[in-house]
């Protein structure tokens, strides 16, 4: 059986960072693992270095099978998006000393309470979808990397009018050459960084806000057209008929305006939303308003169901249009969607509800319509009087739960 595996977490002023039992147990250790940079600390180790480069699991597979006391080194908190994480899962008797983290040093610098902060990583990962996951916080914290630099996440701010934030950034932590300063987003698009930095956001005044079930005229739309969108009160609707969760993948076919897709964005914020739409200038007011909603999303022009095949598997579907399609698209949104998913349709006529109806049947879900008809207030001279809308139908579509006799016999 192997010896037990100590992983000590280093800062960028090297042994200094360290308490003196965690250098003694570096000392005594026969294997010391990390990155260039770490193993660079100790000069005078007189055990076997190996160097974290290339695939972790083959280096993972190689650990498993040493009987050498082992040390593995980390910058700042291997458990804070760190590969602490990863090593517990793939070897055992691994213990955990942690240095402060890098966020936790920022926040020091700062002078700020930060346990108030949201925290996330663009660290070695797309920033698609930070727009939502950020919009309304007051304090967020971003790690960084090479090529997500301060000047690119100010870039990506200001696309979506993020003004209310003014950004400190921390360089070089506890490092020969540590930087830390406030800014402004546009001084940032001009200015250089050391690649080992942290952003912190702080809110200076209040952006705009929107709650579920945004008005009608908020959305740009086209013109003279006026009225292809998904009405607010069948939005909303339709929208609690689709059981968003906070990570949820979603797809909306025939996205229009992108209604449906923008709430289901603010909705899902850690998941992502992925929109198509066949009119070129609807799918423009539908990247305008997503810029303004200040929801990322993916949104592309075709033809559904062609197009879908880029997209990731989804828990929700909505479909607001089928362009003539409706079972081919129906069949192939029911063989990609997850379990325990929803797809919801939206249907004007009699026609597409019975189409719907009778293919989602044929598919195996279970099928429920709900029919909404609204008529909202108007003035005329010093009274009201009300305007009915086109009454639409709510189609849902769910998978099929197995009766409770069939779960028991294991069926």
């Amino acid at each position: 059986m192997s010896k037990p595996i100590k992983m000590i977490g280093i800062g960028d002023n090297g042994q200094g960072s360290l308490l003196p039992q965690y250098v003694k147990w570096i000392e005594e250790s026969e294997v010391l693992v990390g990155g260039e940079r770490s193993l660079a600390f100790f000069p005078d180790y007189r055990g076997q270095k190996l160097v974290i480069k290339g695939s972790l699991s083959e280096l993972m597979d190689q650990l498993k099978s040493e009987e050498r006391s082992l040390v593995i080194l980390a910058s700042g908190d291997p458990l804070f998006y760190g590969m602490g994480g990863y090593v517990s899962k793939k070897l055992e008797s691994v213990s955990f000393y942690p240095h402060t983290s890098s966020v936790q040093l920022a926040f020091a610098r700062m002078g700020e309470s930060w346990q108030d902060a949201y925290v996330t990583s663009v660290h070695g990962r797309t920033m698609k979808g930070l727009a939502q996951r950020m919009d309304g916080k007051d304090k967020i914290a971003l790690l960084t990397d090479e090529t997500n630099t301060p000047s690119v996440i100010a870039a990506y701010l200001l696309a979506f009018g993020m003004t209310e934030y003014a950004v400190f950034v921390a360089e070089n932590l506890e490092g020969e050459e540590e930087r830390c300063g406030w800014y402004t987003l546009e001084q940032l698009l001009s200015s250089t960084f050391s690649p080992l930095n942290v952003v912190i956001l702080k809110k200076q005044f209040a952006g705009p806000t929107w709650s579920i079930g945004i008005e009608d005229d908020q959305f740009a739309q086209r013109k003279p057209d006026k009225g292809l969108i998904t009405k607010k009160e069948v939005r909303v609707l339709s929208l609690s008929q689709m059981g968003l969760q906070p990570d949820s993948v979603v797809w909306d076919i025939g996205t229009c305006t992108g209604s449906v897709a923008i709430e289901a964005a603010r909705i899902a914020r850690d998941g992502s939303v992925f929109a198509i739409e066949k009119n070129e200038d609807d799918l423009k007011n539908c990247l305008e308003n997503s810029i303004k909603f200040r929801v990322d999303i993916t949104a592309v022009q075709g033809r559904a169901p062609k197009g879908l095949e880029a997209f990731p598997d989804p828990n929700a579907i909505f479909i607001g249009g089928s362009g003539g399609e409706m079972q081919e698209l129906l069949e192939l949104c029911s063989t990609r969607l997850q379990p325990g998913g929803r797809i919801v349709l939206n249907a004007a006529t009699i026609e597409t509800l019975y189409e719907a109806d009778q293919t989602f049947t044929k598919l195996g879900f279970d099928v429920t319509v709900t029919l909404v008809q609204v008529s909202r207030s108007k003035p005329i001279l010093h009274m009201k009087r009300f305007d009915a809308l086109n009454p639409i139908y709510i189609i849902t579509a769910k998978h099929k739960q197995a009766d409770a006799e069939e779960v028991n016999n294991g069926e």
